[in-house]
């Protein structure tokens, strides 16, 4: 027998169910990020495209305002009256998949999408660090082998059917936590104990789109914005290479796209650790409207983003979410409801607690220390 919870969340699928959860997305946006898009014939795995269509389709009928980042951002600024519950849609790294599967269905949707690049993968100088790792847990055919990171031994055994994906995940999170060169490094004697050569070139299901294939959908009605040189953790390089890794992806991107959108896409994305006030004052001053993350996921408003000169360039944004009723849950209001009801209880019971001291603090009342004479 289905539990409530289970009713609740097939109920959402109905047309009419997430109307009375619009209120609590007056003045507020949803900014979602993608990344892989699954394409069989290329052996990516990822959302699958029918998702991403269902959703599309959600959006239509029940007429949210679907729109591009920069109109987001334009509301946000009061350069154009904020749009309530508005949705746009932005992936990053700029993967071969984004191009040749997910550019089609939003074209076909008529739907705004800003795919944000890293521009030394167009360009073939290097693939992503993280597919490189995960490469070597894939093909590796030791059974057990130790690295060396960031002064570190890491012992991993790969006896235990499954546990690859695992592993590479907790290598990549260990490598995020080192600089830049030590982290590259790393990757290197990676591969070197785990006895793989990486191929120079990406295969295929880790291959970046073409410039050609940008600007194609560009044509489409897709805008590109960037996601700095080779995606190190900012807060981990040098100034150095800080500025010139959000610099040069600029004026690289700037070359190639023919209306490249002046909004940069933090690596990793984490506020307050991969990033911080160097990076956005780089940004100020090389004139950018500001910076989506990816973390805390939130959505957005206009009183956030004028909260302080730096809030334009630390803009929060949502998963996509693993299938149709997280991504529902996120743009209808469910969601938000849920964290607001949540804050309320928690502030309800520190309220209590502080309460409860105080009476501690203060002792019983008058009328009982006194004790009473009646019979």
């Amino acid at each position: 027998m289905p539990s409530i919870a289970q009713w609740l969340s097939d109920l959402l699928v109905v047309p009419w169910a997430t109307r009375p959860f619009a209120p609590v997305m007056r003045g507020r946006a949803s900014i979602l990020v993608l990344h892989r898009l699954a394409d069989p014939d290329r052996g990516i795995v990822g959302l699958d495209p029918r998702v991403l269509r269902r959703a599309l389709e959600f959006l239509r009928r029940e007429r949210y305002p679907v729109v591009s980042l920069e109109r987001i951002f334009r509301g946000l600024a009061g350069e154009e009256p904020p749009l309530d519950r508005a949705v746009a849609f932005t992936l990053d790294d700029g993967t071969v998949d984004q191009a040749d599967v997910a550019a089609p269905i939003f074209a076909e949707f008529d739907c705004p999408a800003t795919i944000f690049v890293i521009t030394d993968f167009l360009d073939g100088k290097s693939w992503c660090w993280w597919h490189r790792v995960e490469y070597v847990f894939e093909s590796t055919r030791r059974r057990q082998f130790s690295v060396r990171l960031g002064g570190d031994e890491l012992v991993y055994h790969l006896d235990q059917a499954g546990v690859r994906p695992r592993l590479a995940r907790h290598f990549m999170e260990r490598c995020k936590r080192v600089s830049e060169a030590e982290k590259l490094q790393g990757v290197e004697r990676l591969a070197a104990a785990a006895e793989v050569e990486l191929p120079a070139r990406p295969p295929a299901r880790y291959a970046p789109m073409s410039w050609d294939a940008l600007r194609a959908c560009e044509a489409r009605g897709i805008a590109f914005g960037p996601h700095s040189l080779t995606h190190p953790v900012l807060s981990r390089t040098d100034d150095a290479q800080s500025e010139r890794e959000i610099a040069g992806s600029w004026a690289r991107l700037s070359a190639e796209a023919s209306r490249p959108v002046p909004i940069f896409c933090y690596p990793n994305g984490h506020s307050g650790r991969d990033f911080g006030p160097r990076e956005a004052s780089t940004l100020r001053r090389l004139g950018f409207r500001g910076a989506v993350t990816n973390w805390p996921h939130d959505w957005v408003s206009a009183e956030d983003f004028r909260s302080s000169p730096d809030a334009p360039f630390a803009v929060p944004r949502l998963d996509f979410g693993a299938d149709h009723l997280d991504f529902v849950r996120s743009v209808s209001g469910v969601w938000r409801t849920k964290h607001m009801v949540r804050s309320h209880i928690e502030m309800s019971r520190a309220e209590l607690a502080l309460a409860a001291q105080e009476a501690q603090r203060q002792g019983p009342p008058p009328s009982a220390r006194a004790g009473s004479g009646a019979v």
